[in-house]
C-alpha cells in the first residue's frame, strides 16, 4: 500500500522509528529518491484555488480565466481581427504567468513546478504579444535588424 509506505518512510524521515510492536513497516531511511516511482506528486500551488465547499468551477477559477480569455481572444482572430485577438491570447498567457506567482494555489493551472510554469508562460505570452505587434500591414512595433536578417537568409539560398 503506497499511502502505508508514504506514513511510514514520512514517520522515519521525521526522526521517529516505529515501534516494533505497533505493526508499523519501517520505512526508507534515505533520502534518495526512490528506484520505481509510485505515483506522481502535485505540482506546488496545485491545490483548489477556493474551498472545496465551492462549486467546481469556482474552485478552478485561475485556469477558467486563462482558457477564457484565450477562447475570446481565437473568437476575435476567427472574426477577422487578427491583431487584437492575438494580443488578447498573449495577454492571458502573461496574466496566466501572474496568477502562477503571485498565487499560492491556482488549481489545474498548475502543470510543473511553480518555476517552469512561469517560465512558459511568460516566454510563450511575450512571444505571441511581440509578434502581434510585428504582423504586416502597419506594424506597432519596428525591428530593425529583423529586415536585414531576412534578407541575408533569402539571398543565400
Amino acid at each position: 500500500m503506497p499511502a502505508d509506505d508514504a506514513r511510514a518512510g514520512a514517520l522515519t524521515r521525521a526522526g521517529r522509528e516505529p515501534h516494533r510492536d505497533s505493526g508499523e513497516r519501517p520505512g526508507r531511511t534515505t533520502r534518495r529518491f526512490p528506484r520505481i516511482t509510485r505515483d506522481t506528486a502535485r505540482p506546488e500551488g496545485g491545490g483548489r484555488a477556493a474551498s472545496g465547499a465551492s462549486p467546481a468551477p469556482a474552485r478552478q477559477w485561475p485556469m477558467l480565466v486563462v482558457v477564457g480569455t484565450v477562447a475570446l481572444g481565437l473568437l476575435l482572430t476567427a472574426l477577422g481581427t487578427f491583431r487584437s485577438g492575438t494580443l488578447l491570447i498573449g495577454a492571458a498567457l502573461l496574466a496566466g504567468a501572474g496568477m502562477r506567482w503571485f498565487l499560492p494555489s491556482v488549481g489545474m493551472l498548475a502543470v510543473r513546478s511553480r518555476f517552469t510554469d512561469i517560465v512558459t508562460y511568460g516566454v510563450l505570452g511575450l512571444a505571441i504579444v511581440l509578434f502581434a505587434m510585428m504582423v504586416q500591414p502597419h506594424p506597432w512595433l519596428h525591428v530593425p535588424f529583423l529586415k536585414d536578417l531576412l534578407h541575408v537568409t533569402l539571398s543565400n539560398t
